[in-house]
């Protein structure tokens, strides 16, 4: 039994294939096209999935996408109806619905094939129940609280209620135009980040502020009995005359969401790219708080619902790594489960699941506990790559060493990490989700301070408050981060213990906490065999992690890797069994 799921028309575009109820495949279409947070119908992503099965579009026997044209459709006509909102909203709304409704045909026209030869079923699957599904249906839990959290779909922002073997109840949710996820993007906006996806930047500013605006805040986002809360309406746009919004064939983009009432409350906006101060730092600070307080409002009255121990976490303030790290000690849950891309890219493999318990009524045999579920590609296309790049390479004094013996692969790496070289890690199969974890990845000395300038004075060239996060051997976790839990997908910030922040200085924020990936030896035998090669010449069971890109998608192919190391100052890079170091000029 043969299941696709797709997330189409939409931000982070994606697929995954299902096959007997096991994950096969799973990927992005921004690392097939290049384009950050690619919305529109995932074609590339499609192909890689099929290919990874080695079967045809017509051997699918379902097709499941995250999200739902009729759910949801007397709210929708009643605020239709009582708002009126413009008459360009609403036909961008009712173009997006009439592509995803038509998924058949759109998949028969992506391969050449007669409509009529696709057999499979299509199901539309409510976006939040997809978010749902994409956490609880795939945790090791046989039941739990369930949460999704993030901006808008199918007329929902949020979404709670109880997971039971292979179903789950929904017992609330908030409806458009209320969203937590939006009063992030709000306020980011308002700060000068206009970029979508770019709420995780303001996350990161805010712990360089106080938050002395969480009093104006508390007008902005209204708290309400039994886990809800509202917005007040005067400070956004949304809701009257509609955003602007692009999500076809490119990268997305929306429109400002908040109004000159907002200006008014806070001040003039910041523009994008002038200075940020202390304001700027401030206004981000609280926005965090605030964020918090209606967070674990929601996620308090859920425990009261359920009195379940285990959390299942979704939807796209998922991705709030520093809420998510204070769950355990601010509300009663003892574990919680966040799956390693749990924003709209993962209601694919939600909307997949839902229909392989829900529909068909099978059993859970499944369980995501690794994020490797991209492209692999084999020792003859590396090899391919590097042969292209001969001459690129030997022009900047590169020098290419074969190691097939994995284990001198990891200590010749950690060697060179110890040196203090920046390393390039392209390794086994993609990851699923928006953040490296040891198969594209550049690792670096935690140990030195100075790395994160140079990281990103070689590499990122990104905002200097933005921090870059540990990846630890799982077993070591407790000796250097406070009240931590394994971490495995960097979903939870927490407190680096203060007699260790010396130790590893370049990942420690400036609050002392880090974005901390745990590695299992179970799951990421090399990328735990390089760390504990690490940490044999070193006594530190930590490297620094960041993502392997330069201000684009994570490099997927060999292609990609070889290109982004020849046109950065990268020092070394390990792909496959081929160990690449380049003597970099004397600055």
């Amino acid at each position: 039994m043969i299941i696709l799921g797709l997330n189409a028309y939409h931000a982070d575009a994606s697929a995954c294939l299902l096959v007997d109820g096991q994950l096969v495949a799973a990927a992005e279409e921004e690392r097939c096209r290049r384009v950050k947070h690619w919305a529109g119908f995932p074609t590339e992503a499609i192909q890689y999935c099929l290919r990874e099965a080695k079967i045809e579009v017509n051997d699918i026997d379902h097709i499941a996408i995250n999200r739902d044209p009729k759910a949801n459709l007397l709210k929708k006509a009643l605020f239709a109806f009582s708002k009126r909102p413009g008459l360009a909203a609403i036909r961008d709304r009712l173009n997006n619905a009439a592509k995803v409704r038509d998924i058949r045909s759109l998949i028969a026209e992506a391969f050449s094939v007669k409509g009529e030869t696709i057999k499979a079923q299509v199901h539309h699957v409510e976006h939040h129940q997809a978010h749902l599904s994409s956490s609880f249906l795939v945790s090791p839990f046989e039941s739990a609280a369930v949460a999704s959290v993030d901006g808008f779909g199918d007329f929902v922002s949020t979404m709670w209620g109880v997971g039971n073997g292979s179903t789950f109840e929904v017992h609330g949710s908030i409806t458009f135009p209320h969203s937590l996820g939006l009063f992030y993007l709000a306020i980011t906006q308002y700060l000068g980040f206009p970029s979508y996806g770019d709420e995780y930047k303001v996350m990161a500013l805010a712990s360089y502020g106080k938050p002395e605006y969480v009093p104006a805040l508390r007008r902005v986002v209204r708290l309400k009995p039994k886990g809800l809360f509202e917005l007040n309406l005067d400070y956004f746009l949304h809701h009257a005359n509609g955003v602007s919004m692009t999500w076809d064939s490119g990268a997305p983009v929306i429109g400002r969401v908040f109004s000159d009432e907002l200006v008014k409350l806070l001040g003039p906006p910041r523009e994008h790219a002038a200075e940020i101060t202390d304001r700027h730092q401030n206004l981000a600070a609280s926005l965090q708080v605030m964020y918090e307080e209606a967070f674990f409002h929601i996620l308090s009255h859920l425990y009261e619902q359920t009195h379940h121990k285990a959390l299942c976490l979704a939807g796209g303030c998922a991705l709030n790594s520093v809420a998510n790290g204070q769950i355990l000690q601010r509300t009663p849950f003892e574990r919680v489960y966040i799956p390693p891309a749990p924003g709209d890219a993962g209601g694919a493999v939600g909307a997949a699941y839902a229909v392989w318990h829900q529909v068909l009524r099978n059993g859970r045999s499944f369980v995501m506990d690794r994020a490797d579920w991209g492209p692999e590609f084999g020792e003859a296309e590396v090899r391919e790559a590097l042969g292209v790049r001969r001459e690129a390479l030997a022009a900047q004094s590169c020098r290419v060493e074969e190691i097939q013996d994995e284990e001198k692969l990891c200590r010749r790496t950690a060697e060179e990490i110890a040196a203090g070289k920046v390393v390039g890690w392209f390794q086994g199969r993609m990851e699923w989700g928006a953040r490296a974890l040891g198969q594209r990845s550049i690792v670096a000395d935690p140990r030195r301070s100075e790395m994160k300038h140079v990281l990103n004075a070689r590499i990122k060239h990104r905002e200097p408050f933005r921090p870059f996060a540990p990846s630890i051997l799982e077993e070591a976790v407790h000796r250097y981060f406070e009240q931590a839990e394994l971490s495995p997908f960097m979903a939870m910030t927490f407190q680096v213990r203060p007699e260790k922040r010396d130790e590893i200085p370049a990942p420690t924020h400036v609050d002392g906490s880090a974005r901390v990936q745990t590695v299992s030896r179970h799951t990421q035998p090399l990328y735990w065999q390089l760390i504990k090669e690490f940490e044999r010449l070193t006594g530190l069971p930590v490297v620094l992690n960041t993502s392997f890109n330069e201000n684009e998608p994570i490099v997927c192919s060999p292609r990609e890797a070889l290109d982004c190391f020849l046109r950065t100052k990268m020092d070394v890079l390990a792909i496959a069994p081929f160990l690449i170091t380049r003597t970099l000029p004397s600055p």
